[in-house]
């Protein structure tokens, strides 16, 4: 039986020729945070793949027997669909969706010609993650983290609630991520807000002090909360991202 989606909750591709991007959604997010984003590069003759990682866009409780290996492989996946269409490839993600882009990029070296991670983290600075390897067996679920967004007009899909064994498989993702950082060589686009409230913008300093990627760079976004492909900065977002596509080709 075909898996049943959120509203907005499907991923999405549309193809505009042999330069593609393939976009990866957050954590409890869906493609959704992405698509306008993917609107903007096809309309600009960029073919857009939004993947939907595993355990995402249908329900919480899907999440709770997903590992990090399970979200690799959605883009990995991805990865693979999208080189049927493209010759050169870049990747972009938004949270862990950014993460997993610079996982993919270390992985995909002669794939992936450019990442771009926005408000992505490689590590978390809450104490109370120390607890989520003996919480997850007491605790299924906690409060949501998504829809950080200042636009009021503005909604992200997302789950109502944050399944806490995914948060331990999220925190044994970043530990892998971050060691990759010096061996990663593409050119690096990394997008950060100042207002974040679920990633401390301290992850895109470092990610940028050490990414091993010579030409590389961060750009401060003053108006967005963390959801910032849907918040007050987007045009921005998808603007820098085309150029820093264009120019790499």
């Amino acid at each position: 039986m075909a898996e049943k989606f959120m509203v907005g909750g499907a991923p999405f591709f549309y193809e505009a020729g042999e330069v593609g991007c393939l976009l990866v959604h957050g954590f409890t997010g869906t493609p959704s945070s992405l698509r306008p984003m993917g609107e903007f590069l096809a309309d600009n003759n960029i073919t857009v793949l939004g993947v939907r990682l595993s355990g995402h866009g249908t329900n919480v409780e899907d999440m709770h027997n997903c590992s990090y290996k399970d979200w690799i492989s959605s883009a990995e996946e991805g990865l693979q669909e999208l080189k049927k269409y493209c010759q050169y490839i870049y990747i972009a993600g938004l949270s862990m969706g950014g993460s997993l882009s610079l996982h993919l990029a270390y992985h995909y070296p002669e794939a992936i010609k450019g990442v771009i991670p926005i408000c992505a983290p490689v590590f978390m600075n809450d104490p109370k993650m120390k607890l989520v390897p003996f919480l997850k067996y007491f605790v299924k679920t906690v409060p949501a983290i998504g829809g950080n967004l200042k636009d009021p007009e503005a909604e992200e899909i997302t789950y109502d609630k944050t399944s806490v064994p995914a948060i331990h498989q999220l925190i044994q993702l970043l530990d892998i991520v971050k060691k990759e950082l010096p061996s990663i060589y593409q050119p690096a686009l990394i997008f950060a807000s100042l207002e974040d409230a679920v990633v401390s913008p301290q992850n895109a300093s470092y990610i940028y002090n050490n990414i091993g990627s010579s030409l590389k760079e961060l750009v401060w976004l003053e108006n967005s909360y963390h959801v910032a492909t849907l918040d007050y900065d987007k045009e921005l977002i998808f603007k820098k991202t085309l150029k820093f596509i264009n120019e790499g080709l």
